[in-house]
């Protein structure tokens, strides 16, 4: 549409009424709306007590408490997961998982979904005013909190993240593309800013923290080593490492300008498994990165075709641009990519993808 000058343009699309749009007089949808709302309200509250910083007092101190990972608690931490419990205490969802908790909060007797967040990654960024985020799942309850977590990671029915940084950002799906929405200072109302969006198909990010390269399998170490030899190596292509530990802040760069996010299993004790969890960190990035062409893997399957066995159950994570995150699987199945020895480094440049 062309505005012709002078004239102010269109108002942007309030989330409640994007959502209202898409539920029609579906039931289920209306009840995925109302949820959504819920949650945006909590990140509404949360990006308050965050814009405060110190004013707000020590709220970055450990609490001396751990969560149900074995991680520190944060005051902050607390704040954020009361929150979001508070947020949808009344919307139609039976059951709560979080990564701060130890086991699933019942919320509503005979609501129709559930809810799997961690309410704040990243929350050791907080006292030195660095991005952080929250990310969620909705999926359809069951009769009991178990059977509503512990299914198919593709029985999602929407997912989507809250980012706070310089602006206060929400990146949805409902099973139909991948909106982003603002959080405007102004009315305090979040307002859609893009629509559709999509990842792009191949880029020379990759975001892996560098720190654990002593840990990693070998066809993790391959791949990295082979992108630092960047235009004269196997992959053809100067990359660039990032590393923000912070998954979402990570999800956020790579869905706006692609490459690809590795936080593989490694030989640390506790992280055979890898760091991050399947049900509330894994699925909803998946769905998402699907959603908007990009792709996701625990390095050899599809993390939507995974289901967890247990409430904070871990995985390793690959997400990003489809090609990236395809690469990535070669290097794991094809003994080609998988040799460790520096003089096979150019002779896999044979078998790019």
């Amino acid at each position: 549409m062309v505005v012709k000058k002078g004239k102010t343009p269109p108002p942007l699309d309030h989330l409640g009424d994007v959502l209202i749009a898409w539920a029609g007089a579906n039931r289920q949808r209306s009840d995925i709306a109302e949820v959504v709302v819920g949650l945006a309200s909590g990140a509404r509250n949360l990006a308050a007590i965050l814009a405060r910083g110190a004013l707000a007092g020590d709220i970055s101190a450990a609490t001396g408490a751990t969560n149900s990972d074995g991680d520190v608690q944060k005051t902050v931490d607390v704040v954020a997961n009361d929150i979001f419990i508070a947020a949808l205490k009344h919307t139609p969802t039976a059951f709560l998982a979080s990564e701060e908790s130890n086991a699933p909060i019942a919320l509503r007797e005979g609501a129709a979904l559930a809810v799997a967040i961690d309410p704040l990654d990243g929350s050791g960024n907080v006292s030195v005013n660095l991005t952080v985020g929250a990310i969620f799942s909705i999926l359809p309850a069951a009769q009991t909190a178990e059977a509503s977590f512990l299914r198919p990671c593709a029985d999602q029915l929407a997912a989507g993240y809250f980012l706070f940084g310089s602006s206060t950002l929400l990146v949805l799906t409902v099973g139909a593309g991948v909106d982003l929405f603002v959080l405007d200072p102004d009315d305090q109302t979040f307002k859609r800013a893009e629509a559709s969006l999509r990842v792009p198909g191949s880029a020379a990010d990759i975001a892996i923290n560098m720190s654990n390269r002593r840990f990693w399998p070998a066809p993790t170490r391959t791949f990295v080593d082979d992108c630092i030899e960047g235009a004269g190596g196997p992959r053809g292509v100067d990359c660039y490492a990032r590393w923000l530990a912070v998954m979402v802040a990570e999800a956020h760069r790579i869905l706006l300008r692609g490459g690809v996010y590795l936080y593989p299993a490694d030989a640390r004790q506790g992280f055979e498994q890898g760091r991050l969890r399947l049900l509330y960190e894994a699925a909803p990035v998946a769905m998402l990165m699907e959603q908007a062409g990009g792709a996701a893997t625990d390095g050899h399957a599809r993390i939507l075709e995974k289901t967890p066995l247990s409430l904070h159950e871990r995985t390793p994570l690959v997400f990003g641009s489809a090609k990236d995150v395809e690469s990535v699987r070669h290097y794991h199945v094809d003994p080609a990519y998988a040799q460790d020895a520096a003089p096979l480094f150019h002779q896999r440049g044979l078998f790019k993808s």
